[in-house]
């Protein structure tokens, strides 16, 4: 296999970076008239099990919907450019998608849109969405907010183990807090559109949590709140929460440390969590953070999915001198490139499961488990 191809979006294009460093723009978004395939690239993109790259545009799409921006787009991009718009957005729908998509285990994308639903404040559409949509363009929109439940997901969904997902609302919740708008929640919602409300923020344990949640290794969700307790509703929060809501504040940013942490976390496969912050630190222009909460180390999969035969990158450390990857027990052909990657094939007869690697110094597992396709 050669080197992966990144694609990444900017404001108002799609290009694709080789590890030499030369980069070529994939798609120019406002291509036709009006901007009908989509405008300002907001969120990622998600590399779907048919090679094939699906994103979201927060504008562009019909103009007559929140005239003249349009309010977004659903898109699919092939590696040469070539792009197919699947669904634009027309307010009762939704509005303004933020978040990335998500492939989830059905095949099925899943997304936020930030605003629009049937839901009205004062009069206008404002409270936001989950939706799900095919790969060929169908959309049902599984949920609309309503204020006490939650408003305005900025953040895009994690599928948690048990194959509901999971997510925040900026906005929304207790009434009191940040009133009358709300502090934000943290939600659950279920393949079908049955919401339950996790926990509504209340400022002294954060508020207005702007991006999405991990799942770490020990089956807890992580997050950040862009505000919190310590610097008047300013500095923002580091949180763990369980999946049935019972939640930790671990961090309270302070300023010099950081202040507004808008996106999320990542957990690397030494089982510390990296952020960053929007604001704060030395300079008073934002930090990268690290979080250690004592999880043990894991490994990664670059593709959570593949047929019989195809080779995957497996992320880790101390990989040198490992002397089996196995997938869900199966023994697996693998190559250690770098004590921190390694590729392995799909053996014939592995069934979905988690991958285990055997190094010197112990046996690491997934933190997901792989998915064999047929």
């Amino acid at each position: 296999m050669g080197p992966p191809l990144l694609a990444e979006p900017t404001a108002s294009g799609l290009y694709s970076r080789f590890p030499g460093g030369t980069v070529t723009t994939v798609y120019s978004f406002c291509s036709q008239p009006n901007c009908t395939d989509g405008d300002d690239v907001a969120a990622g993109l998600t590399q779907a099990t048919d090679g094939d790259f699906y994103g979201t545009t927060g504008f562009g799409g019909n103009i007559d919907c929140e005239y003249p921006n349009g309010c977004g787009t659903v898109f699919r991009v092939t590696a040469g450019g070539a792009l197919r718009t699947l669904h634009t957005f027309e307010l009762v729908d939704g509005d303004e998608p933020r978040g990335t998509l998500l492939q989830a285990t059905d095949g099925n994308f899943y997304g936020t849109t930030s605003f629009g639903g049937n839901h009205l404040f004062g009069h206008i559409n404002l409270l936001g969405t989950v939706f799900r949509i095919t790969a060929g363009g169908k959309l049902t929109t599984l949920y609309n907010f309503g204020g006490p439940d939650g408003d305005s997901p900025f953040g895009g969904l994690t599928q948690g183990t048990d194959g509901n997902f999971y997510g925040t609302t900026s906005f929304g919740g207790d009434p009191t807090c940040n009133a009358p708008h709300g502090c934000g929640t943290v939600f659950r919602i279920t393949p079908t559109g049955t919401l339950t409300t996790l926990h509504r923020f209340e400022m002294t344990d954060g508020a207005l949590p702007a991006g999405g949640l991990i799942q770490a290794t020990n089956g807890n969700f992580y997050g950040t709140t862009n505000g919190g307790y310590l610097c008047g509703a300013a500095c923002g929060t580091v949180f763990m929460i369980t999946p049935g809501g019972s939640l930790t504040t671990l961090h309270n940013f302070n300023g010099a440390d950081g202040s507004e942490p808008n996106g999320g976390l990542v957990q690397a496969t030494s089982g510390v969590f990296y952020g960053t912050t929007g604001s704060g630190g030395t300079n008073g222009s934002g930090t990268v953070f690290s979080l250690s909460t004592g999880l043990e180390p894991f490994v990664a999969l670059v593709r959570s999915s593949g047929k019989i035969g195809q080779t995957g990158g497996i992320l880790g450390q101390g990989f040198t001198g490992t002397t089996s990857v196995s997938l869900n027990g199966t023994p697996a052909a693998f190559t250690v490139a770098s004590d921190t990657y390694i590729t392995a094939t799909i053996p014939p007869g592995a069934t979905t499961g988690y991958v285990t690697v055997t190094t010197p110094s112990g046996t690491l597992t997934s933190n997901v488990r792989f998915r064999v396709l047929r």
